[in-house]
């Protein structure tokens, strides 16, 4: 019956369910237009470059949580010994990162960049044959040197082969997928790593060391990158990179930034457990989760700061990271155990969506200020802030965890926001044609800061 009803004068129900398909058919279009728009539109050899990126950071997720625990629980060495293994890396990095900066200028960041591989590849795999402190200070200090001209290198490599107008996009890829290698290469290494079997130890830094070697491998697929001759008659040493006060004082604030923000994930663990009585399970869920807002937000957020104030977006960074620490604070002050374990997983969520907004924007501006014949200077200092400030957070944090645990979160808040706000006083003083991250509706005019910094500093010069 219902067969002739269609079949004959009565209007056929088919038209009914039209406008429905095409609402199907019009979502799917808006969806697959979105994701369409998070393409970051860069060259093939900036893919090359971060799938190189991806290896290195899930060998890193194998190696450096357990570094601290191979050490003193493996091959028992005492606490502070082993601590001191362990920061004699970041120290020698430190020392290293300025002449790394040079090496990269002189000799191209790809040869500098691949040089560093094969050192990272041979001290880790040379790490299991560790038997005395002075074997682990030793290759300690080989990894730190190796450090100090990895970062300097790749950050200048990734931007001589990224178009300027697209460097946002390339740094923000670049935090996906360190995170991606680092969550999942962290995870799988806590299931093979077991203190009471020193073999799965030898594992993880082989592992490691494969990684580096396979980076390696992968530098054949990336050009050298554009390179700028020194123009006759100019200084290209660090002075003139000193001279740049714009770019100093960008640094500072960098330095707070870490210090106050980064750096207190550090401490974040130890207050959690002791003072809000989160379990370690709980401890590792708040860091899954960052990361996992980090992979999944970063290209979309970067999409959304196109054509935007980079201050700005620093200083909105600020403020998400200050209400990150307020509602640990919250959780301290409040909540039992398992109300602060979903408060401080919410705050590391909203975290890391400022880490989001700091990805495609800090970076992507040093890479813009500095002119291509100093870039491996301009990336070491830039290096070094970071250190700087992973050296005094954790530092700065355990002393005030130590008088008065609650105290650390409101001061850390404080210190975000006055960095935020220092960052729109220093915009007026950015070249314009840098103060906005490029895109559809603003498209940066080329900019000589070399120039800028050498006029600043005869000023300078001239007034004293």
């Amino acid at each position: 019956m219902r067969r002739e009803m269609s079949a004959g004068a009565l209007p056929s129900p088919a038209p009914r369910w039209k406008p429905a398909s095409n609402g199907v058919t019009f979502r799917t279009l808006s969806v697959v237009t979105y994701l369409r728009g998070l393409d970051p539109r860069l060259p093939r050899a900036v893919w090359a470059l971060e799938l190189g990126g991806v290896v290195n950071a899930f060998g890193n997720g194998f190696v450096y949580p357990f570094l601290f625990i191979y050490l003193h629980n493996v091959r028992g060495f005492a606490l502070g010994v082993s601590g001191l293994i362990v920061a004699t890396n970041a120290a020698v990095a430190l020392l290293a990162g300025t002449a790394g900066g040079a090496t990269a200028d002189r000799f191209g960041a790809k040869r500098t960049l691949a040089a560093s591989l094969a050192l990272l590849a041979t001290a880790f795999a040379l790490f299991p044959l560790v038997r005395e402190p002075w074997h682990g200070f030793c290759l300690a200090a080989l990894v730190g040197l190796a450090n100090g001209c990895f970062w300097p290198s790749y950050h200048a490599l990734l931007a001589a082969i990224t178009p300027a107008e697209r460097r946002h996009a390339g740094y923000a890829l670049q935090r996906v997928s360190t995170n991606l290698g680092f969550g999942v290469g962290g995870g799988l290494a806590g299931l093979i790593a077991i203190s009471a079997r020193p073999g799965t130890f030898t594992a993880l830094f082989l592992v490691d060391a494969g990684t580096y070697a396979a980076f390696l491998a992968l530098l054949v697929l990336v050009p050298a990158g554009r390179t700028e001759q020194r123009p006759r008659g100019q200084a290209s040493g660090y002075r003139l990179v000193l001279g740049n006060r714009v770019f100093l004082a960008l640094l500072g604030l960098n330095v707070l930034f870490v210090t106050a923000g980064y750096a207190q994930l550090e401490t974040l663990p130890v207050f959690a457990k002791n003072e809000t009585h989160v379990s370690e399970r709980g401890i590792g869920l708040v860091f899954l989760v960052n990361s996992l807002v980090i992979v999944l937000a970063q290209l979309p957020l970067t999409k959304l700061v196109e054509g935007r104030r980079r201050m700005a977006m620093l200083g909105l960074m600020t403020v998400l990271w200050a209400s990150a620490w307020v509602l640990v604070f919250g959780a301290g002050l409040w909540l039992s155990a398992l109300a602060a374990t979903a408060v401080i997983l919410i705050a590391g969520g909203i975290f890391a969506i400022g880490e989001c907004l700091q990805g495609p924007t800090q970076q992507a501006l040093i890479a813009d200020l500095a002119p291509d014949h100093l870039r491996g200077r301009y990336m070491a200092l830039s290096t070094s802030s970071w250190s700087i400030g992973w050296i005094a957070g954790p530092a700065l944090g355990a002393l005030v965890l130590q008088q008065e645990p609650l105290a650390l979160w409101p001061a850390a808040a404080g210190v975000c926001l006055a960095a935020g706000a220092g960052g729109l006083l220093l915009e007026r003083r950015l070249p314009a044609a840098v103060r906005r991250t490029p895109g559809a509706d603003f498209i940066p005019r080329p900019v000589e800061p070399a120039t800028e910094a050498a006029a600043e500093g005869m000023t300078a010069r001239a007034s004293g």
